[in-house]
């Protein structure tokens, strides 16, 4: 990158940060980076309603059979899915047999710079995984495990509905911390933090003014 590269880029990282004036990243722990009211919340929304008119939200199941209580869609070029032969991507709906819809050019952008201002550059994704929680649904303590090189971050986007992260570390059984997480905030899990245990506790009963009864999440990631 030449000095006059590395200006321009430095001016339009300060001008997003501008935009956004409540987006200071804040460290939760190395390599994880909050970025707070860090995206526009209706064209994220309007996005989402986009991806869902083709690939509608479901409930999937664990490998074990149960029902997961957040329902689920997915955009890019890969999609996360989950049923009796286990978890796993792949590049089609599995209920329509169509190829996912693909990635809103905003939403990868979003992704990109995201984890470049947490010190991550270069990042591609090629999936996002789209779950809808509501009043009572939760995320158990987990793993993203399933991409296949995880030197690559994964970039989170909250929508509606405040919720309570939880961060643990690498071992399912060690301390736990408490993040909350609000409408238009961006959460990025990279470096050290990349393979930490981590989940969503019950979403308390609210209504958001623009999506309602719900939570939005987007996780970006890169699978391949």
């Amino acid at each position: 990158m030449t000095r006059r590269e590395g200006s321009r880029a430095a001016s339009s990282q300060a001008e997003l940060f501008d935009d956004h004036p409540g987006s200071k990243p804040r460290a939760i722990a190395p390599g994880a980076i909050l970025l707070p009211r860090h995206v526009d919340g209706a064209e994220v929304w309007a996005e989402v309603c986009t991806i869902a008119a083709t690939a509608p939200f479901r409930h999937m199941k664990t490998p074990g059979g149960k029902r997961m209580s957040v329902a689920m869609t997915n955009c890019g070029a890969l999609g996360w899915v989950s049923d009796r032969r286990g978890y796993r991507y792949q590049p089609g709906d599995p209920e329509s047999g169509q190829p996912w819809p693909a990635m809103p050019p905003t939403l990868a952008a979003i992704a990109r710079d995201a984890a470049a201002l947490a010190g991550f550059p270069g990042f591609a994704p090629d999936a996002c995984l789209v779950n809808r929680y509501e009043p009572g649904s939760q995320l158990a303590l987990h793993q993203d495990r399933d991409e296949r090189d995880f030197g690559h971050p994964i970039v989170s986007i909250s929508l509606g509905l405040p919720a309570t992260f939880v961060l643990g570390s690498t071992s399912r059984t060690g301390p736990t911390a408490s993040i909350p997480l609000a409408h238009e905030d961006v959460l990025v899990l990279g470096g050290e933090s990349r393979m930490r245990h981590h989940g969503v506790r019950p979403i308390a009963e609210g209504t958001h003014a623009l999506l309602g009864r719900c939570r939005i999440n987007l996780t970006f990631r890169r699978a391949t």
